[in-house]
């Protein structure tokens, strides 16, 4: 990991609107099915921006490798009830499984690596697709967002986030094979849109572990703005060993380190959500 360096981020985006309540929550997904590049970071970061920012947020971990619930302090052995239970237990109820964060207005919906037994089980369901959205239901209208921290796949988990999700966002490492794969997987969320969720809509795509020093970086964001135009956000994450230190300590970068560039970023990009 480089150290921390400048934000080059210079558009100037505007503080979010005041708050007001319209009805359910915006679904958000957090999707890319190459791994590595910032999705629970970006999930766990996002999240704690909003809720700075006033709005009730819950993040649902829906990768088997529970790294967004280990990033908020929780230890996957020790879990009581998971996404697993809420999956595939008729009696267990979200409101059973939602924790509460130390960040005050954040709540999640933690994981373990029981969720990839869920995988296997839902196959067999009549209406698997929707497995996910069904569960979540009870309570989209007490957030204003949530957010979904998918695996890196495109297998049926991923399948069902999309079809529960009103929004995608896709991080996106900033090197060259990763514009490959941004491509497949719009053709991806085009398909859930025909066939499974005709309200699903691509909010952004997310340029990650950006480091402006390199002429490689630079070029490849160049690319991702040519290729996806307006969908790119004006906010790009650099590289910084904040981020990890922040995951070890079990805590958002923004209250972890809340000065540094990184946060910065994601209040930034928290400001761009809210203004889409």
């Amino acid at each position: 990991m480089s150290e921390e360096f400048e934000d080059t981020n210079l558009a100037v985006i505007p503080e979010p609107p005041a708050l007001k309540k319209h009805g359910p929550a915006r679904v958000i997904s957090m999707v890319n099915q190459k791994g590595g590049v910032g999705k629970t970071t970006s999930t766990v970061s996002l999240g704690a921006a909003l809720a700075g920012y006033g709005r009730n947020v819950l993040l649902v971990d829906f990768d088997p490798q529970g790294a967004l619930s280990v990033a908020l302090g929780m230890n996957p052995n020790e879990m009581e009830l998971s996404i697993y239970n809420l999956l595939t237990q008729k009696d267990c109820h979200i409101g059973d499984v939602i924790v509460n964060t130390r960040v005050p207005g954040l709540d999640l919906v933690p994981s373990n690596i029981d969720l990839s037994a869920a995988e296997v089980q839902l196959v067999s369901e009549v209406g698997r697709e929707y497995s996910l959205q069904r569960v979540i239901a009870p309570i989209v209208d007490d957030y204003d967002f949530v957010l979904i921290d998918c695996q890196p796949s495109l297998g049926l988990l991923t399948l069902n986030a999309l079809t529960a999700s009103t929004e995608v966002i896709i991080p996106m490492e900033c090197e060259y094979f990763a514009l490959r794969g941004v491509a497949m997987l719009k053709d991806t969320v085009e398909k859930v849109v025909t066939r499974l969720n005709p309200d699903l809509r691509i909010v952004g795509v997310l340029p990650t572990m950006y480091d402006p020093r390199t002429l490689h970086s630079r070029e490849v964001l160049e690319s991702v703005t040519e290729a996806f135009g307006e969908t790119v956000f004006s906010t790009t994450i650099n590289r910084t060993v904040k981020f990890p230190d922040s995951a070890v300590a079990g805590e958002p970068i923004t209250t972890f380190a809340p000065s540094s560039s990184g946060a910065q970023a994601y209040r930034r990009l928290a400001r761009e959500v809210l203004a889409r």
